[in-house]
């Protein structure tokens, strides 16, 4: 079993959201319909970059990290490579 650290990205908005889940496919049909309350005003929304983690717990770290660096520039750094 893998857990899913991702940014996904809203054109409309021109923002991107980060997150931690097990199936990543489920989870980005549920922000794309409108499940999630706080990325429901950006749909649609893609996939811009993904990481596996053998356990939630780093998954979950990673995603802290990702969102505590808040920076846009740090974020386009992790796919444009």
């Amino acid at each position: 079993m893998h857990y899913n650290v991702y940014i996904i990205y809203s054109l409309s908005l021109n923002k991107y959201y980060t997150g931690s889940c097990e199936d990543f496919p489920t989870r980005l049909s549920q922000h794309n319909a409108g499940r999630n309350k706080s990325t429901k005003p950006g749909i649609p929304w893609i996939l811009k970059h993904i990481e596996k983690f053998n356990t939630l717990s780093d998954a979950r770290a990673r995603e802290a990290y990702i969102k505590k660096m808040k920076s846009r520039k740090y974020i386009e750094s992790l796919f444009s490579n």
